[in-house]
């Protein structure tokens, strides 16, 4: 039995377990000014990197729901790990459901639908958090687009902390970044392109870049996710007309808003003003 859901035009809806999502936000809505946005961060039950599938899938679908509740007739998942543990169950067997209408789209497929044109030797690596990398998203994903794509991952459980607790730029977050990027090309010489397979690492760009060879190409999703979407709102023009257009954008979080929005703020490049919300 379907969910009587809004009807009209709203925003289009980007979720993410806590900040990082924040990373592709900015993206988005460089390449797509002119519609609305609500953001929502579940950062009270954040980080979702080592929780169970079903955890993440719960939680995951809790948001969709309530995104959906404000209107939202397309939601992005803007978190690699709700995308590799909640979105292919959500796509397949809830939005029957919910409304048949409505859409859900992650940040692992587009990202992967790229790589095949960046990498040259046919070796990448793959940055993540454990859950991302233990849940073999991004192997599964490339060996079925680009089978001649050999991957090698490597987790890194230390990094989100470091953005989150705005340690970025302090000589621990060197000392990780430096171990992590070492133990990734430990694993193949000839690796010349990482996907930074976790929102938050944009915020760590510059040293990972630092500690990676020179001719390893580091791959933000940002960009990636942006370009993919504004492809999607033109191949499919009954959903592009559904989406509001006033250029505004709504932060919401399940945490305390006013602990929320500084970090936020630096996330995207100006003052967020979030509100607190209840899933």
């Amino acid at each position: 039995m379907t969910t009587k859901y809004s009807t009209k035009p709203a925003p289009i809806g980007v979720f993410d377990s806590g900040f990082g999502g924040l990373s592709i936000l900015r993206e988005i809505r460089k390449t797509l000014p002119q519609y609305d946005y609500i953001f929502l961060g579940d950062n009270a039950r954040a980080p979702y990197g080592n929780r169970s599938y079903q955890l993440v899938y719960e939680f995951t679908l809790q948001a969709v729901k309530h995104l959906f509740e404000q209107g939202c007739h397309l939601v992005i998942l803007a978190c690699n790990t709700a995308s590799a543990k909640a979105l292919r169950s959500i796509q397949q067997r809830d939005l029957a459901n919910l409304d048949p209408s409505r859409r859900v789209l992650g940040v692992i497929r587009p990202t992967v639908e790229q790589i095949g044109k960046i990498t040259t030797t046919r070796k990448v690596g793959i940055f993540g958090t454990p859950g991302t990398v233990q849940s073999l998203s991004y192997d599964i994903e490339i060996a079925k687009m680009h089978p001649d794509i050999k991957v090698f991952s490597h987790a890194c459980p230390m990094w989100v902390p470091l953005v989150e607790n705005r340690e970025s730029d302090g000589p621990g977050a060197d000392y990780f970044i430096k171990k992590d990027v070492e133990a990734l090309m430990a694993q193949c010489s000839e690796i010349d392109s990482v996907i930074l397979g976790c929102t938050h690492y944009p915020l760590l760009y510059d040293k990972i870049k630092k500690y990676a060879p020179t001719d390893v190409k580091i791959i933000e999703q940002g960009p990636i996710v942006a370009q993919s979407l504004k492809d999607y709102l033109e191949r499919h023009p009954e959903m592009e007309q559904r989406c509001s257009k006033g250029g505004t954008c709504i932060y919401s979080t399940t945490e305390d808003a006013s602990r929320f929005s500084p970090l936020a703020s630096i996330f995207v490049n100006h003052t967020v003003n979030a509100q607190h919300v209840i899933l």
